[in-house]
């Protein structure tokens, strides 16, 4: 029971780790010992060396409501074996109140020691296993962790099921440990999500957008005259209309709490997921599905009888939990036009560079903007009055976000088509399908294209205009995408469109901006000695839309292009490239969790070789380096200001000459 706790505990405390994953961090190092006390009798110690500034928990909660998490310490294959001598002890501490869970708890901090007394069953049992299932906090965020101890009962070795490595993997796994020098002399930049108050915005302009199909603005008026007129007094009615929007808040940005814990299982694996050849090519699919079913083609809807249970629990139950069940309802019945905003979401920041950090502010911003109007219209329901009738208007919003999503479908099958190489969608293409898409949405929005539940049109609104003029000037925009012209660099659209380099025109390289870099570390370090020019390690990505940023914005501007050009040698390492390594070259890595990773593509080679020297897994990623694979300044990862990353370089090649 204890254990299924401390795995609910998981999915909420990563819901406050907003900023965590950037980088791999273990504030936790476990020893272990054992004390004879008799031929049969052990005390088992367990040892916890805490980093400053964050706890472990007791093994004991202070209350059955309490959401704090608990240490757990599974001991296995205990029947026949042996058997345990009361509880284990911990460090008597006082109960201190704790920031994240806003409850009283018992935490230890530096060093906790926790004792387990046993006695043998099977007087010749050798080993006993034990598993400790945790979590390490700080006033901010917390980790899910676990640990596996070995205890020896006659000081034998001890028999673990390890997987031998052969010799070649051995040796290749040891040529990924770059032995990187010079962190003395530069602190390691902290990566933070600078885009996640963006995405929530983003996420609260989605909601906004959703807040105007036909699925849920009808919904308001009814709603907030429901909590209003049905309520014994006004009072209740306003308490029932807050709770219903924060329990619609709740219910979309609870849904990107399994997204973190896949991220806290293997740092990469979101990354892993994003580039899934397969994955995007759903993605596609799901999106052309989504648009066509906004042009009003079909329904998407989920099982009606799920609308009718939860609506059904709705009036049954009553209160907080009726009130919930509400809120359920409107989430399911008005997932035909929600889904595809939701879908465009979870693909976007599954295929960027925030994974589960990203969607869950997205998420957050999706369901802040869909609970407000409930709230703020009960609040003053004479604003109700000011609310624009439903009508035809929002079937138009449902086919302009047809037409959205059918652009951002393209972007998927970019992504499938970049890291396999398959050169089906190249950047002109690309852009060229973009232009089409434009042109058809403007003729629609003129009228001289209708979907099957568009009314006739007795006049041009001035909504319809001015959306029309400006998808007109982002079609003249698109153009020069189109040429082989200095023009045809779309700084705007930096990230969407394939990079520049993967054109239908003939290019002098396969790298940004026809700069002269390597994809390979071993050709790259070459070139530099025998340039003598320092290295620009760059952890890249073929679907990261930050390195296409950084690529077509910051190294376009003229300095920055210069002393790329002129001063270092580029090694790109592409950290999703799905290309099979040479056979030869294909080998396991043991990790430190006890675990193997198949590395089999080149991106497995690069991420690893990542994560192995910079304790990081985010691209883009900088790192200056000499030929002895010493730093030059401290990492760097994205940075828009060009001035800034000028500055860094600079820095860098002047002290690559000292």
């Amino acid at each position: 029971m204890t254990f299924k706790k401390n795995f609910l505990f998981s999915f909420i405390v990563i819901f406050f780790s907003l900023n965590l994953f950037a980088q791999v961090l273990e504030p936790v190092k476990w020893e272990f010992d054992i004390e004879k006390i008799s031929e049969t009798e052990f005390n088992l110690v367990f040892k916890a060396n805490i980093e400053k500034g964050w706890y472990i928990y007791s093994q004991e909660q202070q209350s059955e409501e309490s959401f704090a998490p608990t240490t757990y310490f599974e001991f296995q294959n205990m029947e026949g074996n042996y058997q345990l001598n009361g509880k284990t002890t911990e460090p008597d501490v006082p109960v201190i109140f704790d920031k994240i869970f806003q409850e009283d708890v018992k935490k230890f901090k530096d060093q906790a020691i926790f004792k387990q007394s046993i006695t043998l069953i099977k007087k010749d049992l050798k080993q006993i296993d034990v598993t400790v299932d945790y979590q390490t906090c700080d006033d901010s965020k917390c980790i899910p962790s676990d640990f596996l101890f070995n205890f020896s009962l006659d000081g034998s070795e001890i028999v673990k099921d390890e997987i031998v490595l052969d010799e070649r993997s051995k040796q290749l796994s040891e040529g990924l440990n770059l032995n990187v020098t010079g962190w003395d002399k530069y602190t390691e930049e902290v990566i933070e999500e600078k885009s996640n108050l963006s995405i929530f915005f983003l996420g609260f302009l989605g909601g906004l957008i959703a807040l105007l199909t036909p699925c849920v603005f009808p919904m308001i008026p009814l709603t907030v005259s429901f909590f209003t007129k049905s309520a014994s007094d006004p009072k209740k009615g306003l308490f029932n209309s807050i709770l219903y929007g924060l329990f619609i808040f709740l219910i979309y940005a609870i849904l990107s709490i399994p997204f973190h814990l896949l991220d806290t299982l293997d740092p990469g694996i979101l990354n892993n997921i994003s580039t899934n050849v397969t994955l995007n090519i759903i993605f596609f699919v799901i999106f052309i599905a989504f648009a066509f079913s906004f042009f009003g083609y079909y329904e998407l809807t989920l099982p009606q009888s799920w609308s009718a249970a939860m609506d059904s629990r709705a009036n049954k139950i009553g209160g907080f939990i009726g009130v919930f069940f509400m809120a359920l309802t409107l989430a399911i019945v008005s997932f035909s036009c929600t889904g595809p905003i939701l879908g465009t979401l979870l693909g976007s920041s599954l295929t960027a560079d925030g994974g589960a950090t990203q969607l869950t502010m997205g998420m957050s911003g999706f369901g802040l903007a869909l609970a407000l109007p409930f709230t703020l219209f009960a609040m003053f329901p004479k604003w109700l009055n000011s609310l624009p009738k439903s009508g035809g208007w929002l079937n138009t919003v449902k086919v302009v976000l047809g037409f959205v999503e059918l652009a951002l479908a393209l972007k998927f099958l970019s992504n499938a088509d970049l890291v396999e190489h398959w050169g089906l969608l190249k950047r002109e293409i690309f852009i060229g399908l973009w232009i089409i898409i434009s042109i058809a949405l403007a003729l629609y929005l003129f009228g001289k294209i209708k979907f099957p539940h568009d009314g006739p049109l007795q006049k041009l609104g001035k909504g319809r205009i001015t959306t029309a003029i400006l998808v007109i000037a982002f079609i003249i925009y698109l153009i020069p995408g189109l040429t082989n012209t200095k023009w045809a660099n779309l700084k705007m659209l930096s990230g969407f469109p394939p990079p520049m380099f993967y054109s239908l025109y003939e290019k002098t390289s396969e790298c940004p901006l026809d700069l002269n870099c390597k994809k390979d570390l071993e050709e790259g370090l070459a070139l530099a000695k025998a340039e003598n020019k320092p290295i620009l390690l760059d952890f890249t990505g073929w679907a990261c839309v930050n390195c296409r940023k950084m690529e077509e914005q910051v190294w376009s501007t003229s300095q920055v292009f210069d002393i790329l050009m002129e001063d270092y040698v580029i090694i790109s390492l592409y950290v999703d490239d799905k290309k099979p390594l040479e056979e030869n070259n294909q080998f396991q890595y043991l990790r430190n969790n006890g675990t193997v990773k198949e590395i089999e593509t080149i991106g497995d080679k690069w991420q690893t070789l990542q994560t192995i020297n910079f304790k990081n897994n985010s691209q883009p990623y900088y790192v200056l380096l000499n030929h002895d694979f010493e730093l030059l300044n401290t990492t760097k990862a994205y940075e828009p200001d060009a001035d800034a990353y000028y500055d860094w370089l600079k820095t860098g090649l002047e002290n690559f000459k000292k």
